[in-house]
């Protein structure tokens, strides 16, 4: 296909792909190089971008516009110094144009000098016809600050703007939430909606709000009012559901997550939540197909791994329930709630060794729960390894240094090996914690309680 290459149409960026394939060299307006750059950019073709705007600025030497994507493309490259240079150069020839002032705070904000890149925007804001762009921009600077209540004040600023502007508007709440300001939110989510009272996304928000303080009717009508504004508002129907669970109202929850496989494609949340409430109605049958529908949808999700998990422990088939998480582990070897449970099920079975390796990968994944160390600490004593008991403990207690459980056990452990030091050491720490935990050795080291050693220390 031949293109003219001086003509002025809406093929500029077929032309410059034909320019590159064939190897020709055309001219374009720095109008269409402006056009072919920004497509580039927003598509993510780099290399592509950077083509364009070598041949832009060689044929259009002084364009400001082309030299600013030039400038945008050295910070996005990590060319700091080449990128100051280019803007400074830039300033010189026009220092009112705001599109310098933002690419400076572009690179301020990339090398972690958030508050110069604010300064540099609020210079911006004096000369751009864009302000709600730019306290946008100021909100984020401000967000990287961890400053909320500042970046919460530039959202604000783009929705006077621009009140169309969702994104502002979600950033917004955002920064009420981790304030924790949920009734501040709730009277600024009002006072928007006075000016939109249709706005779903509005409603949306303050019915979040309103769960958050577990005011659960409020809520709930908060999502009827985002539902009435959109009927198609999948995120509405699936936050209504929550409510209604949380209300003990289990059909109509059902009905709202239903009503979002119809809207869209299926959620895992959806299907999981289905699940639940099902379960909750006794519908065993409903319950475990939606289970499984949810892993079926994300094998990821362990939530829904452990729903199927917990179901079948429920119905006291724990074999089942191995099996299943099993599977999980065959997908996510390196999720320590599986291996946990995996490892609690083959201890209810009886399957010692299986259980302490679950609760050893659990340990090197993360989960230092007390009863982690306990649990597998009581199995390495029925497996006689005593050596690994005792390091297991010695762990434990690296991050509960005062707990009494840990200390009997060890004292037990230690007294087993014939370390009667070490173990007349915890034990005696162990007794003046609380005496009362001195069961622990009646059950776990019944041999111990008459030895001469230990015997006028429990006596004392």
């Amino acid at each position: 296909m031949q293109f003219d290459f001086n003509e002025e149409d809406d093929l500029s960026i077929q032309k410059f792909e034909h320019m590159l394939k064939t190897n020709e060299v055309g001219f374009f307006d720095s109008d269409e190089f402006e056009q072919i750059i920004e497509h580039y950019l927003e598509t993510g073709k780099m290399a592509v971008a950077r083509k364009a705007i070598k041949l832009g600025i060689s044929q259009h030497p002084t364009s400001v516009n082309l030299k600013l994507f030039r400038a945008e493309m050295l910070i996005f490259d990590n060319q700091i110094e080449l990128a100051h240079a280019a803007l400074n150069e830039l300033y010189e020839i026009q220092p009112q144009n705001a599109e310098i002032y933002i690419q400076k705070a572009n690179l301020f904000s990339k090398t972690e000098e958030h508050q110069k890149a604010i300064e540099l925007l609020q210079t911006a804001l004096s000369y751009t016809p864009d302000q709600s762009d730019v306290y946008n921009l100021i909100g984020m600077e401000y967000l990287f600050l961890e400053d909320y209540s500042n970046a919460k004040i530039n959202f604000m600023k783009c929705l006077e703007i621009d009140d169309t502007d969702y994104s502002a508007l979600y950033n917004v709440i955002y920064c009420f939430d981790f304030l924790q300001e949920h009734e501040e939110a709730i009277d600024y989510l009002n006072l928007f909606l006075d000016k939109n009272p249709y706005s779903e996304v509005a409603w949306h928000q303050v019915g979040k709000q309103y769960f958050d303080l577990k005011q659960y009717e409020k809520s709930l009508a908060a999502f009827e009012f985002a539902i009435i504004s959109d009927d198609h508002f999948v995120g509405a129907y699936l936050e209504k559901g929550k409510v209604l669970e949380k209300l003990g109202r289990f059909n109509e929850a059902i009905a709202n997550y239903q009503i979002t496989l119809k809207l869209d494609d299926p959620t895992s949340f959806a299907y999981l939540r289905l699940g639940k409430c099902f379960e909750k109605l006794g519908a065993h049958e409903e319950a475990i197909k939606y289970f499984k529908q949810t892993v079926k949808e994300d094998p990821l999700l362990d939530k829904g791994w452990l729903a199927i998990v917990n179901f079948y422990c429920k119905s006291m088939d724990y074999q089942k329930a191995l099996g299943y998480i099993e599977k999980a582990i065959e997908i996510d070897g390196e999720n320590a709630l599986y291996w946990t449970k995996y490892a609690k099920l083959n201890k209810r079975l009886n399957f010692f060794e299986e259980a302490e390796y679950g609760y050893r990968r659990a340990i090197e994944l993360g989960n230092y729960e007390l009863s982690t160390w306990l649990d597998r600490a009581d199995i390495l004593l029925v497996l006689g390894e005593v050596e690994a008991m005792i390091s297991n403990l010695t762990n434990g207690l690296e991050f509960y240094p005062e707990q009494t459980e840990l200390e009997f056990r060890l004292a037990g452990a230690y007294c087993l090996r014939g370390e009667w030091v070490k173990g007349k050491f915890y034990l005696q720490n162990a007794l003046k914690r609380d005496a009362e935990f001195l069961i622990i050795w009646e059950e776990l080291f019944p041999q111990l309680l008459d030895h001469q050693e230990i015997l006028p220390l429990i006596q004392s």
